[in-house]
């Protein structure tokens, strides 16, 4: 009687704690209905004792993200096969829409667990695991492909921690990560670092930028923009042959397995292992976590058409996105926000006084349609559309109220996260006169991007920093509501903020993957005369930026990576831009940047090239040479 209930008592612990495991649960303790049946978990893993030590690796580092002031999630994958479930579960069935988590399939056809995974972890304030703040125990299985996300609570507000995993009862344990907790809302802060990325693609190079600030150890968190993966196979965007780098499986991705596979591989780059290690991540998505330019209702390759439906397999649109959305919430150190809505990933942040951060998602949640390509003339004529949104109505209402209740309650700065360009760019120089605008930016919904700066200048909120990544090159502009205010751009006079957009950790420039440096600023120049706003263009280099924020000022600065092609810890600072509190525009000495940058044309100033190379491992300088950046 007495091992019968102890029997009992082990079985009730490895119940909790299967469902301790974030990737389990629903977005709601009281909806309990829309996670994972865990009894069931159970009840298929009853009577058999966890997974043997000796079977399990530690496949991908370790992660942490979504930083509260009390807590912060942390993330491994402990499996005993380094590759991933081969499970499809959200094709049929009554199933919640975009579900973030796996329902409980009993197809034997696949490589379903038959026993627990068993973890235990634990949070220090010491790097040498001395000091517990935080621990537990917590199970995984094939369910969840593995993966394990556990708030760590009980924390000190801006405050950093260390933390690990290991399987329990032997000394097999994870890398050691590093995280930081968020400032308390009202807590005085005086400076916060972000390191800012967006749209890293596998076989076009090597990740360096998201190692580089690792190595100066110059930012408190990383924010990442989207296009965190790309769905193609090898050899539609980007050959990875060369330098060992094809992005799997081989082939466009559809599948749950494809897309757990995909995440996967991403997570094998040396450098992206070390930044979700060291720093808390916020990430948000694009448009390539599921597919090319997608909408609410489709993606430029899928649309809900029968012939669609035929020519890709038979995979719905709805089908895919739940497919991509559910590997993107095992993988990512990122919390559930709302109780009933499993695709709203957009949210906000408030760092202390210093600022409010607002991450949006202007692909995937209620977006109109877009530029599919075979439809721009269309888009054109509708881009002014009233009734067109960039991210559906109840999400724009949520962000104009954001916007309004960070200036009651006196947040110095805005921090606004968009994957799409915010300011209007007139790129005739390459899209021809015809159609000369990004319609798949806000620049396609015109009325939607009008509405929220008629919130900025109808409420007097200055002091805003829109951040934005897709479009793989590097932009400074004012942030101004042109043909509706006053603008003048050699002062940045009656401006609302600034806009600072990013890079491509690795994707190819807009203007050509092998675009010389010469003919990149060429066409800057181009972008420049041709946009009052638009103060800095860069389009040659990969990289990313890094904002220092303080009460007094914004600092914008943006690094290039020399080459690509292989793993190396160089940069070269291409520019640095100023905003500083109540100028609501880049600050001009008398012009932006100090009047010098790096590369790419800037507005009233000049490119002097230097190659001036900075080693982040050493901190020494060198000129580089490289002969290519990417491949």
């Amino acid at each position: 009687m007495l091992y019968s209930l102890a029997l009992l008592a082990f079985a009730g612990t490895i119940e909790a704690s299967l469902g301790g495991n974030l990737n389990y649960r629903s977005p709601s303790h009281n909806h309990p209905s829309l996670g994972i049946s865990v009894p069931k978990v159970h009840k298929r893993h009853a009577g058999n004792a966890a997974v043997d030590a000796a079977s399990l690796n530690f496949t991908h580092g370790v992660a942490s993200g979504d930083p509260y002031a009390n807590s912060v999630i942390i993330w491994t994958r402990c499996a005993p096969m380094f590759d991933d479930v081969a499970s499809n579960d959200t094709v049929e069935g009554n199933v919640p829409l975009y579900n973030p988590v796996p329902i409980y399939d009993t197809d034997e056809q696949r490589p379903v667990s038959t026993a627990p995974v068993c973890l235990n972890y634990k949070v220090t304030s010491d790097k040498a695991l001395k000091k517990v703040v935080d621990h537990g125990t917590v199970y995984t299985s094939s369910d969840v492909d593995y993966t394990v996300k556990v708030e760590a609570q009980g924390l000190k507000a801006y405050t950093q921690y260390y933390y690990q995993f290991n399987v329990c009862g032997s000394d097999k344990s994870s890398i050691v990560g590093r995280t930081k907790t968020a400032p308390a809302k009202n807590d005085i802060v005086t400076k916060i670092g972000l390191a800012v990325y967006s749209c890293s693609n596998f076989p076009f190079g090597f990740f360096n930028a998201y190692g580089n600030p690792v190595r100066k150890d110059s930012v408190d968190y990383v924010l990442h923009l989207g296009d965190y993966i790309y769905e193609y196979m090898n050899g539609d965007y980007g050959f990875g042959q060369s330098i060992n780098r094809i992005p799997l499986p081989d082939r466009t991705i559809f599948t749950l397995y494809d897309y757990r596979k995909r995440h996967a591989t991403y997570r094998t780059d040396a450098d992206l292992v070390l930044s979700h290690a060291t720093f808390p991540w916020i990430p948000i998505w694009d448009d390539h976590e599921v597919a090319d330019n997608t909408y609410r209702d489709a993606s430029s390759e899928l649309n809900n058409t029968e012939a669609s439906f035929i020519q890709d397999g038979g995979v719905a649109v709805d089908q895919r996105k739940m497919n991509a959305v559910r590997a993107y919430f095992e993988w990512m150190p990122i919390r559930q926000v709302e109780m009933d809505d499993n695709l709203r990933i957009w949210r906000s942040f408030s760092l202390g006084t210093l600022l409010d951060l607002v991450m949006l998602d202007t692909r995937q949640y209620d977006r109109s349609i877009t530029d599919l390509y075979w439809n721009t003339d269309y888009v054109h004529a509708i881009s002014n559309d009233a009734g067109r949104s960039m991210m559906g109505s109840r999400q724009e209402n949520w962000f104009a109220t954001q916007l309004i209740n960070s200036k009651k309650r006196n947040a110095t700065w805005r921090v606004i996260g968009s994957q799409t360009v915010f300011s209007r760019v007139n790129e005739s120089v390459a899209y021809g006169n015809v159609n000369p605008l990004d319609y798949d930016a806000w620049d396609g919904y015109q009325a939607s991007r009008n509405r929220t700066l008629s919130t900025l200048y109808n409420n007097n909120i200055g002091n805003n920093i829109v951040i934005s990544g897709d479009s793989h090159a590097n932009w400074a502009s004012d942030l101004v509501w042109l043909d509706e205010t006053p603008y003048d751009p050699t002062t940045g006079k009656g401006a609302i903020g600034a806009e600072f957009a990013g890079t491509a950790v690795s994707s190819p420039s807009p203007y050509g993957q092998n675009i010389s440096l010469a003919l990149s600023n060429q066409a800057s120049a181009a972008l420049i005369a041709a946009n009052r706003e638009l103060q800095w263009s860069e389009l040659y280099y990969r990289g990313y930026f890094e904002l220092q924020i303080s009460h007094d000022k914004v600092d914008a600065n943006y690094f290039g990576m020399p080459t690509i092609i292989n793993r190396n810890p160089n940069e070269i600072s291409l520019a640095n831009f100023t905003v500083l509190n109540g100028a609501n525009a880049i600050a001009r000495n008398p012009v932006p940047g100090g009047g010098v940058v790096e590369h790419g044309a800037l507005k009233g100033g000049k490119s002097i090239l230097t190659n001036i190379t900075m080693n982040t491992q050493t901190g020494k300088y060198f000129i580089s040479m490289e002969n290519e950046e990417d491949i």
